[in-house]
Formats: C-alpha cells, structure tokens, sequence
C-alpha cells in the first residue's frame, strides 16, 4: 500500500461513523439466485433514474450481476435483520434463499418480501474500483412495500427501533 494512503483500519473506523441504509443485491443465472447485504448503495440520477452500487470482486453474486445484466435492490426494513445477516455471510446460494419468501418482478431477480421498496435494474456499465466493483444500474422498475423504518448500519452495528419515528444508534466503541 502506498505511504500516503490512509491506514485501511483507521479508513474503516472512519466509515463506521457514516450510517447507512441496508439493502440485499440480487440476481439470477438460469434457476440459481443470488445475494448479498450492501450498504454502499448511491442515487446517481433522477432523470434517467440510475443507482450504483458497489459489490465485491470476490462475492459470488458479483460476476451473475453481470453476465445477466439485471439486478435487484431490496430495502430493508428494521424488522429485517436477520435478512441483513443471511446476505452477508459467505454461504451457497441455495443456503441464503432456502424458505425465504420472495417474488419476481419484471426483469426476473428475487425481490425480498416485506423489504420497505424494491427497485429492478438493467446492468448500464461495470469498472472496477479495487477489490470491488460498481456497478451503474438503470433503473427499470420501481414498488413500494411496507411502511416501517429503515435497517441502518452504523458503528459497526444496527440501530434499534425505540418508536415509529426513533431510532438508537449503536453505542461508541473504542477500537
């Protein structure tokens, strides 16, 4: 690593000051689906509507995103934790969606029912950015779920829902 670059520990307590929301990427090669948590997710466009999201080169979902050019995005409601968790563990496939209650929308990726919105995706460009690829989506279709509050990460943790409107940030840590 260059010497003039920032620690990657000191970068990732850095990050872990910036909540985010919570979302699981998904997409289909044939019958097979596949998904991973992500919170490196950004609006780049209204018109044309356009979302990037970030994915890491070595996960597994990753290069299906981009062979079938169409990907989903479920956003995750607080009650949606455990679905978080699921996603982001380094399982097959069939483990991360085994009973698991989805639905298909038009481009043919699994949409996460109870999630608060969904948007489906036509693949517009890939780069690479390190260890990790971003990926610019075309936003194709749009719904809207549940009407809850939103899984957030911060702190290296998730918020807890205290009321409809309120939400506790996970507490410092020292690190």
């Amino acid at each position: 690593m260059p010497e003039d670059l920032a620690d990657p520990s000191e970068f990732r307590r850095l990050m872990a000051r910036w909540a985010s929301g919570v979302s699981v990427v998904t997409s289909r090669d044939g019958e097979r689906d596949y998904g991973m948590t992500v919170n490196a997710l950004l609006s780049v466009s209204l018109s044309p509507p356009l979302l990037l999201v970030s994915l890491s080169s070595d996960a597994d979902t990753t290069p299906v995103v981009e062979r079938s050019g169409a990907f989903a995005v479920s956003f995750l409601s607080a009650a949606q934790r455990s679905l978080s968790e699921r996603f982001a563990r380094t399982v097959p496939p069939e483990e991360k969606f085994r009973d698991l209650a989805v639905v298909r929308g038009r481009l043919g990726p699994a949409l996460l029912e109870g999630s608060l919105a969904w948007a489906e995706c036509r693949v517009r460009s890939a780069s690479v950015a390190a260890d990790h690829r971003l990926i610019l989506g075309e936003v194709v279709t749009t719904r809207f779920g549940t009407d809850a509050p939103p899984l957030v990460f911060h702190r290296s943790g998730y918020a807890r829902v205290l009321g409809e409107n309120t939400l506790e940030l996970p507490p410092s840590r020292t690190m």
